[in-house]
């Protein structure tokens, strides 16, 4: 089985050169949401999925590399299930992560690094509030809760 720390390698090196929206390197993305699934209790499984959340939806790595891969089983399920599919409508989307044990604590932390404020507050007002309408409509899918939002933010 790969390690966390050879899983960290492999996105960061699939995601090379990739930004985020704010032109940001999309590795920063990938590790905030490993440890947003860390800080949540995840266990390795779903800090490997973390790690790999992305890396099929966009075409970093394929679906046939993820099926050969030496991680778990239910590791390869969670990115699987957090996957968006061309065409998806966005509660059938919410409806296989739910039904996936560990996909949703994987999708709340990418969820609440999308929504950060200070990320979303580079990105022009249209765009902000686009992402930040779609990132509420996908927690409440989920059955997820608003974010607190910290004092003076």
């Amino acid at each position: 089985m790969l390690t966390l720390s050879e899983v960290e390698a492999l996105a960061r090196a699939a995601h090379e050169g990739q930004t985020d929206k704010a032109g940001r390197p999309y590795a920063e993305h990938l590790r905030a949401v490993a440890d947003g699934v860390r800080e949540r209790g995840g266990d390795d499984e779903q800090i490997a999925a973390a790690w790999l959340h992305d890396s099929v939806e966009d075409d970093a790595l394929s679906a046939q590399w993820l099926h050969e891969a030496a991680l778990t089983r239910r590791t390869k399920d969670i990115v699987l299930a957090v996957t968006k599919r061309k065409g998806e409508e966005p509660t059938a989307y919410a409806r296989r992560i739910l039904a996936t044990p560990g996909a949703l604590l994987v999708k709340e932390a990418d969820l609440a690094h999308n929504a950060d404020p200070a990320r979303l507050a580079v990105l022009d007002e249209a765009t902000r509030t686009r992402l930040t309408e779609k990132y509420a409509r996908m927690r409440a899918l989920l059955g997820l809760k608003e974010p607190e939002t910290e004092p003076g933010r």
